[in-house]
Formats: C-alpha cells, sequence, structure tokens
C-alpha cells in the first residue's frame, strides 16, 4: 500500500532532525529526514532553524516519496517502528 501524506510535526534541534507522519490508511506511520539530507536536497549549507519548516515543504514531494519507499520495503526502524531518512536513502532515488 503506498503512504499518504500525514502532517508536519516539527524541527528536533537534539537529533537535528525534521519530525513528520505519513499515514498508511488509518495508522499513523512517525517518520523523520536530517536536516543534512534536507539542506542537501536543497543545495544549501546549515539552513538556519528558523527555515526549517518552509525548507520541508518545499522538499515535502521528494522527502516523502523516499519514506514511501523505505516503507514498502518494510526499512522501519526505533520504537515504535518508523521511517527515519538520511542523505544516503535519496541517493538510492536518483
Amino acid at each position: 500500500m503506498t503512504l499518504t501524506p500525514g502532517h508536519f510535526i516539527g524541527y528536533e534541534y537534539d537529533r537535528m532532525v525534521v519530525l513528520f507522519s505519513m499515514l498508511d490508511g488509518e495508522r499513523e506511520i512517525p517518520c523523520a529526514v536530517s536536516t543534512s539530507a534536507m539542506d542537501e536536497l536543497d543545495g544549501v549549507v546549515r539552513a538556519k532553524e528558523s527555515q526549517r519548516e518552509a525548507q520541508f515543504i518545499r522538499l515535502r514531494e521528494r522527502i516523502e516519496a523516499c519514506a514511501d519507499d523505505k516503507y514498502r520495503a518494510t526499512e522501519l526502524e526505533g520504537t515504535p517502528p518508523g521511517i527515519i531518512l538520511r542523505s544516503i536513502d535519496f541517493r538510492k532515488q536518483r
């Protein structure tokens, strides 16, 4: 099953990730994308904290497509199981 967009949760400075969710029907899947991956996709060097939400929105389609790929490949991590996207995950898409 293909995931559908969930919602933007926020930027987590301690882990340097942006948290968001995807939906598998009614089931919410927790997701995170590293800020270094977003910066690499966006072609910037360390976006400011205040720019992270806008950056996520700008890159959302690519981020969610990558999350869907990992979900279909059952590459879930953590407790509860979720999707963590790193720069290397986007290199596989190209």
